[in-house]
């Protein structure tokens, strides 16, 4: 389920950014992406991202992140040892959507030092995301 169609867009405070390569929601306390079909997400893509965050939160957010994979792309699992130099994300949840999802989710998770849980839906992520010490 997408964001924008969930109970959540009508509940929490957020701002949409629109991206060349995707969406993403920035609320108070944590971001949700949604990547469009078929591309490649490199570090040139996650750099410009970063800049947005930091830009909309300031250096010193600690946020929880969604990435909500609604549609089908790749990354590479070794961005996220780039992104923990910038101390903004402190824990992540990936909804997958079918096995496939489900078993990148946990490569990535050998890569991270960030705490990283995947999820069966944008729900599970939510509860799990609000629920933590971290991010609050």
């Amino acid at each position: 389920m997408k964001f924008e169609n969930s109970t959540y867009s009508s509940t929490l405070k957020y701002y949409k950014l629109e991206m060349p390569f995707g969406n993403f929601y920035f609320c108070e306390e944590l971001i949700i992406s949604e990547l469009h079909a078929g591309l490649h997400v490199d570090w040139s893509k996650i750099e410009i991202l970063v800049k947005e965050i930091i830009d909309f939160y300031g250096k010193d957010a600690k946020l929880g992140f969604i990435s909500n994979r609604v549609n089908s792309y790749s990354i590479d699992p070794h961005n996220w040892i780039k992104v923990e130099q910038y101390n903004l994300i402190k824990s992540c949840a990936i909804v997958y959507y079918n096995h496939m999802m489900y078993m990148n989710a946990t490569l990535e998770k050998r890569f991270s030092k960030i705490k990283i849980h995947p999820c069966l839906s944008l729900d599970e992520a939510m509860d799990w995301i609000l629920d933590l010490e971290e991010v609050n």
